[in-house]
Formats: structure tokens, C-alpha cells, sequence
């Protein structure tokens, strides 16, 4: 596939239908840990449910990087190619990916050698740490992993392939519904399937983008980096608005939590757990739909093509617009 699928004379259906597979894939990746918190209430107890919202902050820490990387990383993609720059937008788009791998081992690393401290700050203490300690010594080794399905999940829009993240997202998601069932109920593992479940999810994506980007097809591949450590730092500060929207909820859910512990224990958490998760899965829409026409704009941009490129941001505000008013009236 070539840019052609970038450079359109874009409607809004047309707009729309690019941006709908980013849209239904961002709901896959918030259904991930909505299906832990789903089997862990139904199948363990409500400790281990209270116990996934615990560690949920550092869930969107990750997150959040991942996203300010991807995001960040796609705008500068995305201009390059539309400035007609393919290889230097391969090489920066290596780049990204070692990045994103580099900063998941450094996560590792940093959670395995500072969990007690770090789940003493989260305030998992009496029958919850257990609880929290099993399922956060879990997800932590797959950061690196979720990581890069971040990336790809991003980073297929820009290479003009959105469905194709939406199929693996699908995938994923559906693997990680099959393997949490498995393996808490017929296999008795507890909230320890549950994160193994959606860790194993993650990897899907995540493997299927390094064979995917590895074979020459598309206007991204990966070859030798060139070490431009200038265009991560563009791409991070690109990104930093959704870095920023990630730690923003991680210090929201932390606050519920000490809240809820203090005015109603370990019950309190989960009711405000059901709470978090429904409001996340609202904002999912608006993240895909981001996602979905970031790399139509900066490629429009890179092009130079002014006529279209406001054409596009018209629409899109507009979609945003008819679309907040009823979820806030609601």
C-alpha cells in the first residue's frame, strides 16, 4: 500500500470510515482490563477486584508513555511522508520502536526492583496486597509488550492500514476473554490468570507489528535507525497532551482510591472501579477518532496541501462537536 490512502480528497464519511477501525480498536485495548476487573469480581472476590484498581495508576503511566511516543512519533511519521521523505520516515519510525521497547525494559526493571515501595504508595495494604502485588508482578513483565502494541496499535493508521490494527485488536481482545476464563476458572489461578491473560493479549499485537513492519510492504518498514535523538524529543513533546490526559487519571484514580479505602474499605474501591472503567470506555471514541485522523493531518500537513488539511480539521471538529453534546447530556 501506498500513500494514495493518505492523500484523498477526504468527506466526512470517507473521513469517518478511516478513522472507525481506530475508533473500534481503542475500545478492544479499554475492554482489556474491564474484562479483569468482569472476572475478577464474578470468579475471585471483591478484594481482587478493589486490588485491580489499585495498581490501575500505574497502568495509565504505562499507557501514557506508550501513547505520548505513539501519538507524537505518528505526527512526524506522518509528515514526512507526506513531505515525500519514505526513508527518513522509516528510519525515525525504527527508532520509535526501539524506543518504545527500550523505555518497557527500563519500566521492568524499575517496577521488579521497587514493587514494595511502589505498592506502598499506592496504599495496597491488608487483604488487598496480595492481591495487588500478584496481578502488578505479572503485567510488569509484559510492559515491554504492551508497549508496542501502543505503538503498532497507532502506527497502522499511519502506514494507511487502520483495519488491520483493528483485526489484531480483535484478536487480542478475544484472546485475552478465552485465557482469562481459562485460566481463573478451569485452572484456579485467581487474579494471577487474569493478568497473564491480558498480558499474553498484548503480545499479539505487538509481535504481528514487528513481522508485519519487518517484510517491505507499505510506506513503513523497518531498517537501520538513524539516531535522531532530536525527533523523539519532537515526538514527545508532540505527545505530551495524551502523557499528560494519562497521569492525570492515574492521580484521579489514586485520590478515589485513598478516598474510598478511608470512607468505605475495600468495598468502596470496587463501586468506584465499575465507576472509573464505564467513564474510560466513554472516552475510548474520542482516542480512536484522534487517532484515527492524526495521520491524515500531519501527512496533509507535510504535503503542504492547505485546502484539504482545513477541510479535514473542519470535519473533524465537528464530528467532536455532535458528538460531546449528547454524552454530555446524557
Amino acid at each position: 500500500m501506498d500513500n494514495a490512502s493518505l492523500d484523498r480528497a477526504w468527506t466526512p464519511q470517507s473521513l469517518l470510515l478511516f478513522a472507525f477501525p481506530s475508533i473500534v480498536m481503542m475500545l478492544f485495548m479499554g475492554l482489556y482490563t474491564a474484562v479483569d476487573t468482569i472476572f475478577a469480581a464474578r470468579f475471585v472476590n471483591t478484594d481482587a477486584l478493589s486490588a485491580i484498581n489499585i495498581v490501575c495508576p500505574v497502568v495509565n503511566v504505562t499507557v501514557g508513555l506508550g501513547t505520548m511516543l505513539a501519538t507524537g512519533g505518528s505526527a512526524v511519521i506522518s509528515r514526512e511522508l507526506g513531505e515525500g521523505n519514505t526513508r527518513s520516515a522509516c528510519e525515525d519510525f525504527t527508532l520509535l520502536v526501539i524506543a518504545a521497547g527500550a523505555v518497557g525494559l527500563a519500566l521492568l526493571a524499575a517496577g521488579r526492583l521497587w514493587m514494595a515501595p511502589l505498592l506502598d504508595a499506592l496504599r495496597a495494604e491488608g487483604p488487598l496486597l496480595p492481591y495487588c502485588r500478584d496481578y502488578l508482578g505479572i503485567l510488569l513483565l509484559f510492559l515491554p509488550a504492551s508497549l508496542m502494541q501502543t505503538l503498532f496499535a497507532n502506527l497502522f493508521v499511519t502506514a494507511g492500514r487502520p483495519g488491520l490494527g483493528f483485526g489484531l485488536s480483535a484478536l487480542a481482545g478475544g484472546v485475552n476473554l478465552l485465557l482469562d476464563y481459562l485460566l481463573m476458572v478451569p485452572m484456579g489461578l485467581g487474579i494471577r490468570g487474569a493478568a497473564l491473560g491480558t498480558g499474553i493479549g498484548s503480545m499479539i499485537p505487538a509481535l504481528a507489528g514487528l513481522i508485519y513492519f519487518s517484510a517491505a510492504r507499505g510506506p513503513l518498514v523497518l531498517v537501520r535507525p538513524r539516531w535522531r535523538w532530536g525527533m523523539l524529543w519532537e515526538s514527545c513533546l508532540n505527545g505530551c497532551s495524551e502523557m499528560v490526559g494519562q497521569l492525570a487519571s492515574a492521580v484521579t484514580t489514586y485520590l478515589f482510591n485513598v478516598t474510598m479505602l478511608t470512607q468505605a474499605g475495600e468495598d468502596g474501591v470496587a463501586a468506584i472501579t465499575i465507576l472509573i472503567y464505564a467513564q474510560f470506555l466513554l472516552n475510548t471514541l474520542f482516542f480512536g477518532f484522534s487517532m484515527g485522523v492524526a495521520p491524515v493531518i500531519g501527512f496533509l500537513y507535510g504535503q503542504g496541501n492547505r485546502p484539504r488539511l482545513g477541510r479535514v480539521c473542519r470535519i473533524s471538529l465537528c464530528f467532536l462537536a455532535a458528538v460531546s453534546l449528547p454524552v454530555f447530556a446524557a
